[in-house]
């Protein structure tokens, strides 16, 4: 690693953040995916039961 110096606390907390950032949003994407296929399935399945 790199000899950050004094900014180092900056520097690394910075990229606790990002990473922290971006686990959120893959998070709430693939949550976001379930939900939609799951919704996508159940409208499918009113479509084929009502014809």
């Amino acid at each position: 690693m790199p000899d950050l110096g004094r900014y180092a606390t900056e520097v690394l907390s910075a990229y606790a953040v990002t990473f922290l950032l971006v686990a959120v949003l893959i998070g709430a994407s693939v949550w976001k995916a379930r939900k939609v296929l799951r919704q996508l399935r159940e409208a499918e399945n009113r479509r084929g039961s009502s014809t």
